[in-house]
């Protein structure tokens, strides 16, 4: 591949950047993709992603770039230097990274009008289904690369917001579930909130402590024997589980 004119100098001034708290995550850029780039692009590239607080890494992988953000991969193919003969051979490359990445874009340099519309016409002819996967063109190759990270960093937000909302909702329900847990538990004559934390800790889900006779609670927790006593009859005595005290 002859190597890529720049349309404009790149300089760390050129581009633009956002805040992250911390580490935004980590690029990994293709060896032999690098090799075909212009030093000064290069050059350009380290900075941006320094800037942006991404570690970056050169590695021998398939795509031209793996990003890491917030537990995400994102893998993308730059094409920098688009010509009409290599379409064929583009589009093979595109389908067979497609299966083996879930998320993959690839950016395509297209400084020109001849080049765009050889793009379109190369697109369709190939019979490439829109959005599988995206393709995002670009007129120069600073740009084009300012468009990989933003949304490398928009999609590891994303994911970070989507665990950070599970977790939220994991910790609700296990409040709720803690709360019935307490709720049924202190149900059962003398048995108060640490009783019932302690059993809890120590032996688990009502089920378990259903099944746990008195020996058992007795070693395992701080319980006297006459509420241990109780536990076990409770749960396996009608009088005691036919007329609950839960209020």
């Amino acid at each position: 591949m002859a190597t890529p004119r720049h349309s404009r100098e790149p300089t760390p001034s050129s581009s633009s950047s956002f805040s992250h708290p911390g580490a935004a995550g980590v690029c990994m850029m293709s060896n032999t993709w690098r090799d075909e780039q212009h030093p000064s692009f290069i050059n350009f590239i380290s900075s941006f992603l320094s800037s942006n607080s991404f570690r970056l890494n050169s590695a021998p992988i398939a795509p031209d770039f793996i990003f890491n953000c917030g537990g995400l991969s994102v893998a993308f193919i730059f094409i920098t230097d688009w010509r009409s003969n290599n379409i064929t051979a583009v589009i093979s490359r595109v389908q067979k990274l497609k299966a083996q990445f879930a998320n993959i874009y690839v950016v395509v340099v297209l400084p020109t009008e001849e080049q765009n519309d050889s793009f379109i016409r190369g697109y369709f002819k190939n019979g490439m289904e829109l959005g599988r996967p995206t393709f995002i063109p670009v007129q120069d190759l600073e740009m084009g690369f300012e468009k990989i990270v933003k949304l490398a960093h928009a999609r590891g937000v994303c994911k970070r917001q989507d665990v950070i909302s599970k977790l939220k909702a994991d910790r609700e329900r296990s409040v709720q579930g803690m709360e019935i847990f307490l709720k049924v538990v202190t149900s059962i004559p003398s048995v108060q909130n640490h009783d019932a934390n302690s059993l809890y800790q120590a032996i688990g889900s009502v089920e378990a402590i259903s099944k746990s006779s008195k020996k058992s609670i007795m070693e395992n927790t701080d319980l006297s024997a006459e509420k241990a006593e109780t536990i076990e009859r409770f749960f396996r005595d009608p009088k005691f589980y036919l007329s609950p005290k839960i209020s």
